[in-house]
């Protein structure tokens, strides 16, 4: 197993003007799955890219197991890269596939079968050796690129977006597989996704991304309860955090922990919710209205359990509450997480 560390990385495109990477500084622990969290153009991607070797950072540098590896070549960091389209060849068979790399290398034709047999029956897909990539499923292509990654014996793999591809369903059981794969051969993981879900799903941490920055790293829960700022509250959960004005901060409510106010007790906080409209998702009910907590009327979602039947009628006014431990507090012009801030009983 292996860590790796970037420090102070800057990647610039055109003549500097854009900021890709913008002083980075991420260690994973030995054999920690680490996700890269963010939106399209976040600089995710060309982060992963330059921990593989693939890009060139414009200053900065990437270390695996303590050594600098800044400006040596992939083949030379003992990783393994899966991409976002697999980049199977079409033309050869799967077996073919998985050994290439160990045929790139110049090891012996019968090591690297052998090993290629290895890592196809570690992985479920022996079956489908002598098939072409053609005659795959999503999810078995997604194996055959995991099982070409693996032959090499690499010290970190390089995840970008692998399960981009697949429907719905198939996501979520190629999910669970990724994480029982990563358990099994105990690897140091880099997982890019845009999914908070995968995200959330997969990772023993998570680094959000924004323009180019690490806006918050932390376990999934760490994250989700505590976010560092209102783009960490608003851009992980669903529906995201309702963000309140209250005096000079903004409140942040999820939408889990403001329900009718019968049905809470204890220390907490009352919003009068006018209804706008109402959705029914998995069982739960998404209310959609206008609330406030004493300041101007801010559109709020309250999300109610499946076990809640408390009768809610569109266009009326309710009366909620939160738990007062449930609210979170951010700076108005920074978005900076802040201390907490008494705001009523």
């Amino acid at each position: 197993m292996s860590t790796v560390e970037v420090r102070d990385l800057h990647k610039y495109f055109d003549a500097g003007r854009v900021r890709a990477i913008d002083g980075v500084d991420v260690t994973t622990g030995d054999g920690e799955y680490l996700v890269l969290l963010g939106p399209s153009g976040c600089g995710k991607t060309t982060l992963l890219r330059t921990i593989a070797g693939l890009e060139a950072p414009s200053s900065g540098d990437v270390l695996i197991d303590g050594q600098v590896v800044t400006g040596l070549p992939p083949r030379a960091r003992r990783i393994a890269m899966v991409f976002q389209s697999y980049a199977l060849y079409p033309h050869k068979s799967v077996l073919a596939n998985i050994v290439f790399p160990l045929r790139a290398a110049g090891v012996p034709h019968g090591e690297r079968e052998e090993r290629a047999r290895r890592a196809a029956e570690m992985l479920g897909i022996t079956h489908l050796l002598d098939r072409k990539p053609r005659q795959l499923s999503g999810g078995e292509r997604q194996r055959v690129a995991l099982s070409r990654a693996l032959v090499r014996d690499p010290s970190v793999f390089l995840l970008d977006e692998p399960l981009s591809n697949l429907d719905a369903k198939l996501r979520t059981s190629a999910r669970d597989e990724l994480k029982r794969f990563q358990q099994d051969i105990g690897a140091t993981t880099i997982y890019v996704t845009h999914d908070q879900s995968e995200a959330m799903g997969l990772g023993d941490r998570i680094a959000v991304m924004s323009e180019g920055r690490v806006r918050q790293i932390g376990a999934p829960n760490e994250v989700y309860d505590h976010p560092a700022d209102t783009f960490v509250a608003t851009f992980i959960g669903s529906p995201p955090m309702n963000l309140v004005p209250c005096g000079d901060v903004l409140v942040g409510v999820r939408p889990e922990h403001l329900l009718p106010v019968e049905n809470v007790n204890g220390e907490r906080v009352t919003m009068t919710l006018e209804v706008r409209r109402m959705e029914y998702l998995s069982g739960d009910r998404h209310v959609y209205g206008i609330g406030d907590l004493g300041a101007e009327p801010t559109r709020v979602i309250a999300r109610l359990p499946a076990t809640d039947d408390t009768p809610i009628t569109v266009g009326e006014r309710y009366d909620f509450a939160v738990p007062q431990r449930r609210l979170r507090f951010f700076d108005q012009d920074s978005g900076l997480r802040t201390e907490p801030v008494r705001i009523g009983a």
